[in-house]
């Protein structure tokens, strides 16, 4: 269980932070970069269901996902790729199942929307430009991830979660703008 009884520690002040292994880097390490970018992603959908309060379903879904990327932080704050040794403590990993719930989430809305004939621009109702920032927000946490993943061990199904995430977003922008797509033209701003 987290408890936080002092929030100021000044351990920071010299540019470094502790993982959750105790080891110390700095704050404009790859990880931490990463850790950040997920932590705004989790913002910015705090935002969004703002704007989805009475949409309860997509609210639901909103709340599972922020407490997915909290234990995804948790995960990129302990190095490691998800395998501990024999004996090791387990650490918090995000799993398959909670990809898997995302894709189940993502078909379901997909099913009652019109095919595709366009690319869309980001827009519409409120929480569809919200859901498409959290869109946009998803794909640069998985390119700072998968940047991690290149120098450094990291949870395989980290990478997949962003994936599927700003697929999930993107539809959802679709739900939200309840068949009122804003569809790009090519050319057509000359």
């Amino acid at each position: 269980m987290v408890r936080l009884d002092v929030i100021t520690t000044r351990g920071g002040d010299g540019g470094q932070t502790s993982l959750g292994d105790g080891t110390r880097v700095a704050k404009d390490s790859l990880r931490i970069e990463a850790i950040g970018v997920v932590d705004e992603l989790n913002a910015a959908i705090g935002l969004l269901r703002l704007h989805c309060a009475a949409e309860a379903e997509a609210d639901a879904m909103l709340a599972r996902i922020q407490n997915d990327l909290f234990d995804l932080g948790a995960d990129l704050c302990v190095p490691g790729d998800g395998s501990e040794a024999p004996g090791e403590r387990p650490r918090l990993r995000v799993a398959d199942s909670q990809c898997a719930r995302l894709e189940a989430e993502l078909a379901a809305m997909n099913e009652g929307l019109p095919p595709l004939r366009s690319f869309i621009l980001p827009g519409g109702t409120p929480a569809a430009a919200h859901a498409h920032l959290v869109r946009t927000l998803a794909r640069r946490a998985e390119r700072v991830v998968v940047a991690l993943a290149a120098a450094e061990a990291v949870n395989p199904v980290a990478v997949r979660y962003l994936n599927r995430l700003s697929d999930h977003a993107f539809v959802l922008s679709r739900v939200l703008n309840q068949g009122g797509d804003i569809l790009w033209v090519p050319g057509g701003a000359r």
